[in-house]
């Protein structure tokens, strides 16, 4: 018995001789995961600084700023792993992390998938930052292209933030791609109206309006015989945010209805013509004998 204790009395002073001869590595290796915070960050700020006068693209100078962000992280992890345990080799850790990988694989699966299509958007920049942009049912402004999710801020005000993974699946429509944009506004006159006179009335009367680009110019096409107008399709540009297309669109609205005004051109309201007829003259499931003794009678009276 006596045995036994001090088998467990040795025991246990070795593992405290041992912990104490830990403690102080592990007390470092803690105050340098303490440091790699700050350390990162530093390097975030420089990269980005750098980033800002060598690359034009947002979406690259976001990519390497967080990538040294990452990179920096890895390298304080590893070194604070070979001092807390200084047996521990850089191939035992590679090792280690290569079996761990598959496992990890299929726990982390969504998040590496985004991880990776974060990196591609990122690197093949289909949009940029502030662009408009419009995916699945969501449409905004991306604020925010993220190792994980895409941040877009709706018009009404409102966050989305969308996984990297069904951004990079998705068809996206890009609104702001290019320096301009096209607006088709319908506008129906009376058939009574001089065509060549309204179609002028309606380019001069573009071209004027604030917003409406001078080039492209302007086009004013006839589509089609309403059942009640001939419509015209007026086909003009502006620059690409939706602001302003919502605010131009309202200017040449405006503009055209003061000008078909003063013009003495109307826009119709939708026409339906109603006939009333007596139904008993016209029943076809009376017999023949029936219809021509009504239309004589008929004729009599």
């Amino acid at each position: 018995m006596n045995q036994l204790l001090e088998t467990v009395f040795q025991s246990i002073q070795e593992l405290i001789g041992n912990g104490v001869k830990i403690l102080p590595a592990l007390l470092i290796a803690l105050i340098i995961i303490l440091l790699t915070r700050y350390a990162a960050e530093f390097v975030q700020r420089i990269c980005d600084r750098i980033s800002r006068h060598t690359l034009k693209s947002r979406s690259l100078q976001l990519l390497f700023c967080k990538s040294s962000y990452v990179l920096t992280w890895v390298v304080g992890v590893l070194i604070a792993s070979v001092v807390a345990f200084p047996g521990l080799r850089l191939g035992d850790i590679v090792a280690t992390l290569g079996l761990g990988s598959v496992a990890i694989g299929f726990a982390f699966q969504d998040i590496f998938k985004n991880f990776l299509a974060g990196i591609l958007l990122l690197i093949q920049e289909p949009f940029c930052i502030n662009d408009q942009i419009v995916v699945d049912d969501y449409e905004g402004t991306v604020e925010q292209i993220d190792i994980r999710t895409t941040t877009i801020r709706t018009y009404n005000g409102e966050r989305v933030l969308l996984p990297n993974s069904t951004v990079f699946t998705s068809a996206v429509l890009v609104r702001t791609a290019f320096s301009s944009r096209r607006t088709d506004l319908e506008v129906g006159v009376d058939y009574n109206t001089s065509l060549p006179k309204a179609a002028k009335i309606l380019e001069q009367v573009t071209t004027k309006v604030e917003g409406v680009l001078e080039e492209p110019a302007p086009e004013i096409d006839l589509v089609e015989f309403g059942d009640s107008s001939i419509n015209f399709a007026v086909r003009y540009w502006t620059l690409p945010q939706k602001r302003e297309v919502r605010h131009t669109r309202t200017r040449v609205i405006m503009a055209i209805k003061q000008a078909f005004d003063e013009a003495d051109i109307s826009i119709p309201y939708p026409i339906r013509s109603i006939y009333f007829y007596n139904q008993d003259k016209y029943n076809d499931y009376l017999p023949a004998s029936n219809n021509a003794a009504d239309n004589k009678l008929t004729r009599h009276r």
